[in-house]
């Protein structure tokens, strides 16, 4: 079992080194964004913007193939060996979405082999969730923060936590806040303006799981909990948005934008061009047009990246695994996923996972006073 264990640790230290290079989002994010948005508004809606993205520096088919070197043979727990297999498939597809970013089809292709696309079921929930009336959400929803008020807040949040992380500001992101798990850093939008909701949202969210995963999952023995399980996306943004919902802060206005980016993903697969899937959110749902701009974006970068329906599919199996009782702790060992349960609790008999030393605060308590997300949540398919 020993001899075992050392083949594990071997091929998880390989991968990790391995899989320095991928982080897919810092190479998705387009360089030119804001040029693009002015152009594109100038243009009346009418000219596809056209984006720059960071060139790659290694070489995708070396990577791929030290991918596949691997003796995963070798290891011998069958369920441990399916983990490892599938990361390693995994893996190999984001290297092929790195590889064909700006490739039109080709990218939007690889991003679904990775990602998925919505399903009618995701698309009737956004719907069923678009068709309630909008609430009077008060003054917290203004956005009055500037991006260096929003740097102090989060510093002054993360204080709660046991863990360092850096704060850096970019004009170089598609979101509001984003967590890059490598570098332990959360970088913000350096021209973006922050409501005392967003702020507590972006705080809960970004700090309050995606740092305490990122800083769980380097502190188990093996570097995969770092580095993520297979599709750990939606489980993720799951826990995340619940940890919104769970120290209530998460809003009618916040669950019609995550429904907004399904319907948005749902359009890819039925051909629409930026342009197109803009005119379907202003014209059509009435979004706002730098909202509308945000959400087209995020779904278009890259040739079409799917990714963003995985929001309201994660909060639906997060929250129906929170109301059976269960242990979220257990989510926050890493960048893991549901699925992959017994395969954490294999690791944890084995000795090659620990329990989770950071907790997201919001967990400890359900202060949630809006009695008709309960009702949204539970009645989703």
């Amino acid at each position: 079992m020993q001899q075992s264990h050392q083949t594990l640790r071997t091929i998880d230290d390989n991968i990790d080194k391995l899989v320095r290079n991928i982080e897919l989002l810092s190479f998705l994010n387009p360089l030119n964004i804001e040029q693009e948005k002015k152009r594109f508004f100038a243009s009346k809606y009418t000219e596809e913007p056209v984006f720059k993205y960071r060139k790659i520096k290694f070489s995708p088919f070396k990577l791929q193939r030290l991918f596949f070197n691997q003796p995963l043979e070798d290891i011998g727990d069958d369920e441990i060996r399916r983990l490892y297999r599938d990361i390693t498939y995994e893996y190999s597809g984001l290297i092929e979405c790195i590889e064909n970013i700006g490739k039109g089809k080709q990218f939007y292709y690889s991003s679904l082999k990775v990602f998925g696309t919505p399903k009618e079921r995701d698309v009737e929930n956004a719907r069923f969730i678009l068709h309630f009336s909008d609430e009077d959400e008060g003054e917290k929803m203004n956005a009055v923060y500037d991006a260096f008020q929003a740097q102090t807040y989060f510093e002054e949040f993360g204080e709660r936590y046991d863990f360092d992380f850096n704060i850096k500001l970019s004009t170089n992101i598609s979101a509001a806040a984003m967590v890059l798990n490598a570098s332990n850093t959360l970088l913000l939008k350096r021209n973006a303006r922050f409501s005392e909701n967003q702020l507590k949202v972006l705080a809960n969210h970004e700090i309050g799981v995606h740092l305490v995963t990122t800083h769980n999952g380097k502190l188990q023995p093996l570097k995969i909990f770092s580095n993520g399980f297979v599709n750990n996306t939606e489980t993720q943004e799951g826990l995340a948005v619940l940890s919104e919902y769970m120290s209530d802060n998460l809003t009618l206005t916040r669950l019609k934008e995550l429904s907004y980016r399904v319907i948005a993903a749902d359009s890819l697969i039925k051909g629409y061009s930026f342009a197109d899937t803009f005119d379907l959110l202003y014209s059509q749902y009435k979004v706002e047009r730098n909202k509308a701009w945000q959400i087209t974006l995020r779904v278009h970068r890259g040739g079409g990246f799917t990714k963003d329906f995985l929001y309201l599919t994660g909060l639906k199996k997060v929250y129906d695994y929170y109301s059976s009782g269960e242990d979220l702790s257990l989510l926050l060992t890493g960048k893991v996923t549901l699925e992959d349960l017994p395969a954490i609790k294999s690791l944890m008999n084995e000795g090659l996972a620990t329990p989770s030393k950071f907790i997201t605060d919001a967990y400890a308590q359900n202060l949630n006073s809006n009695k008709k997300l309960d009702f949204i949540l539970s009645n989703l398919k």
